[in-house]
């Protein structure tokens, strides 16, 4: 048996050097921690500075997010098959420059058509270079090692999210404007050079899938051998499509109303100050990256498709304890419950893809399932926003989410692998 620094080394250096595809990781860690850190886990901070200034209601604040997330999940078939075709390194190059302008246009709107616009733009660079584009990538990368290397590049995301109170000292310090202008600039000088290190296949660069390590525990876990695998018409024609689908829209409705309206329910309805409410935001995150962790090194080693049941009870949950919550105390194990299901569930929703239909279309196969992902990725702070703008708070919002995250619990469950198709 080899020891602990014996598998890092097999992990790592499979053949003497450090494998390629580890460098892809690293890259894309750094694309998703730009995404996260000056966009989607900070935007609910500038939810609060955006209604005080302009006096828009949340769900119409909200309503920009959902935009970005409505424009993803239809650019997603498109987007996918680009990637398949043409590979991700132009794609994300793409998608860098215009994620970077968008911030600018950000910095300089007055009104809510001229917010929407530049969300548009926002969110046609944060899909084209972000997390759908290099996943296509990493599951070309790695098939025994699959979960463990997109956990990995995932952290970069949490690792964002850790960092948001340094953004909210920016925005308290220098405006919401000034920051998104040079969050703009710091994607151009920063996101580009980092996509350049992005390939799609190993073997066009004399390369093999894992570096050609032999796992001593175990067979790969793809049920396809390398370059086989369903196309996107036969995946579509499978239950576990839209079963996985529409249980992945179920923990985004949980995860992304969270994202938007968590610094503002603890700001408003439990009197928290900007600061304090990032902090959590943060050890929210803290709890995430951990999961991460954890979920990259079990979905190597057991079931994904009973983990994923599990974390969606969890979001249920945490989302019910957070609509009630009275005391940090209550916030301090929503966090947890929620923060390490969502960082273990997170890199398995694209390797029990990957497992389930193989590589031969998987960008394709991604995008046209965003389809259905967006829908509860756009839908769930809209909601959550409306509801509080009726009510006056967030209990039946987070009440009736938690019920949408238990419905996507029995979609995992009911997932199960499909036979191989005809070839």
């Amino acid at each position: 048996m080899l020891g602990i620094p014996g598998r890092l080394n097999a992990l790592f250096r499979p053949n003497g050097h450090v494998f390629y595809g580890w460098y892809i990781v690293g890259a894309a860690a750094g694309i998703q921690f730009l995404g996260a850190f000056l966009w989607m886990q900070s935007f609910g901070a500038y939810v609060v500075l955006l209604q005080d200034e302009f006096g828009w209601s949340k769900a119409l604040v909200a309503g920009g997010f959902a935009l970005t997330r409505v424009e993803s999940g239809i650019l997603g078939p498109l987007q996918g098959w680009l990637v398949d075709k043409y590979g991700p390194r132009w794609i994300l190059s793409i998608g860098m420059v215009l994620f970077g302008i968008g911030f600018m246009a950000f910095s300089r709107v007055g009104s809510l058509l001229e917010f929407y616009l530049a969300f548009t733009l926002i969110a046609l660079g944060s899909s084209l270079g972000g997390f759908a584009t290099v996943t296509v990538s990493l599951v070309n990368w790695f098939s025994r090692n699959r979960a463990k290397a997109i956990a990995i590049s995932q952290m970069g995301y949490s690792f964002g999210g850790f960092c948001v109170p340094l953004l909210i000292l920016c925005l308290e310090g220098f405006g919401w404007r000034e920051t998104a202008l040079y969050s703009g600039f710091l994607v151009l000088l920063i996101g580009i050079p980092m996509v350049q290190m992005v390939r799609h296949r190993p073997q066009d660069h004399g390369e093999v899938v894992d570096g050609g390590v032999v796992n001593i525990d175990r067979e790969p876990t793809s049920v396809f051998p390398i370059g086989l695998g369903f196309t996107a018409r036969q995946a579509m024609r499978t239950s576990s499509f839209w079963l996985i689908s529409l249980g992945h829209a179920c923990a985004l409705l949980a995860v992304s109303s969270v994202l938007v309206h968590l610094v503002p329910h603890l700001t408003e309805g439990m009197d928290f100050t900007l600061a304090q409410a990032g902090l959590v935001g943060a050890l929210m995150t803290g709890f995430q990256m951990a999961g991460q962790l954890i979920g990259g090194f079990l979905g190597d080693r057991f079931n994904k498709q009973l983990i994923c049941v599990l974390c969606m009870v969890a979001h249920t949950l945490a989302l019910g304890l957070l609509a009630y919550a009275s005391s940090l105390w209550a916030i301090i194990v929503f966090t947890a419950l929620h923060g390490l299901a969502w960082g273990i569930r997170g890199p398995l929703m694209v390797a029990l893809r990957a497992d389930y239909f193989g590589l031969t279309s998987f960008g394709t196969i991604m995008g046209f399932s965003s389809l259905i992902v967006m829908l509860g990725m756009s839908g769930g702070p809209i909601y959550a926003g409306y509801m509080a703008d009726v009510y006056g708070d967030y209990k039946i919002a987070f009440s009736t989410i938690a019920v949408g995250a238990l419905l996507g619990s029995f979609c995992f469950a009911l997932a199960r692998p499909p036979s191989r198709p005809d070839t």
